[in-house]
């Protein structure tokens, strides 16, 4: 296939950044699109170019470090998979794409494509673990846990913190990923210890990294490749609303 590329270029943080248009001959549909951008960027060094920054890593869907938005969609036209597993088939002949970085006010751009998550990081360590102790692996079923929790548990804990939720919320919220950490730490016994204050730390780090409100419009959940339910910003929301009123009781 023959393609037209337009890619955003930024030199750095604090440089004014554009499009810039690149065609590609002999694209094989059987290309993963990071692929496709290694092909243009061999050529680009051929020519004594400066390569296009990308994030990426283990090209198996799993690391969420691939990070870009293809015509206006957080990770491409096929949904629930991330960057590294769309193919050029997706793709026609002639087609002309935009390739952009994550855009949110928390997700500054580095360089090119490759944009500084480390605001996912400030959400865990505020409060994405589990610190009491718990002793020793014990032994299977030996902590009774219902059914239904553990498959919501094993369902949030799928978030690979990617930020293609960030990307597609027109508020630029980070909500769905904190309620992702927040549910599957949330909803197994050995999480209950700090279950209310973990979920007013995250969400206290979720506003101050510069993340927008969330208003539920579910657009986060229509981009997210590991299909992460909306209902799980409404258990953190009412996990919050526990919280906090216990503590208007205390004081």
């Amino acid at each position: 296939m023959k393609i037209t590329l337009r890619v955003w270029r930024q030199k750095g943080p604090e440089d004014a950044g554009k499009m810039v248009e690149y065609q590609l001959d002999d694209v094989s549909p059987d290309m993963s699109f990071l692929e496709m951008l290694d092909v243009l960027n061999e050529r680009l060094i051929a020519e004594g170019e400066e390569p296009i920054a990308f994030d990426h890593d283990c090209r198996e869907g799993i690391c969420g470090m691939c990070s870009l938005v293809i015509n206006g969609v957080p990770h491409g036209p096929e949904r629930a998979t991330t960057t590294c597993q769309l193919h050029m088939r997706k793709f026609k002949d002639g087609d002309v794409i935009d390739v952009e970085p994550w855009r949110a006010q928390a997700f500054p751009v580095i360089k090119d494509l490759v944009v500084d998550r480390s605001a996912f990081d400030k959400i865990i360590q505020a409060g994405g673990y589990i610190s009491a102790p718990t002793g020793s692996a014990p032994d299977a079923h030996s902590i009774p846990v219902p059914k239904p929790a553990a498959d919501a548990a094993f369902e949030a804990a799928e978030c690979i913190g990617c930020g293609a939720c960030v990307a597609a919320c027109p508020n630029g919220s980070a909500m769905l990923f904190t309620a992702a950490k927040v549910t599957h730490l949330g909803l197994l016994p050995q999480g209950q210890p700090e279950r209310y204050d973990r979920v007013v730390k995250m969400v206290q780090a979720h506003d101050e990294a510069g993340f927008g409100g969330c208003t539920v419009t579910g657009e986060c959940t229509v981009a997210c490749p590991k299909g992460i339910p909306l209902e799980t910003i409404t258990r953190l929301n009412r996990d919050y609303l526990a919280a906090t009123a216990a503590g208007k009781k205390k004081s």
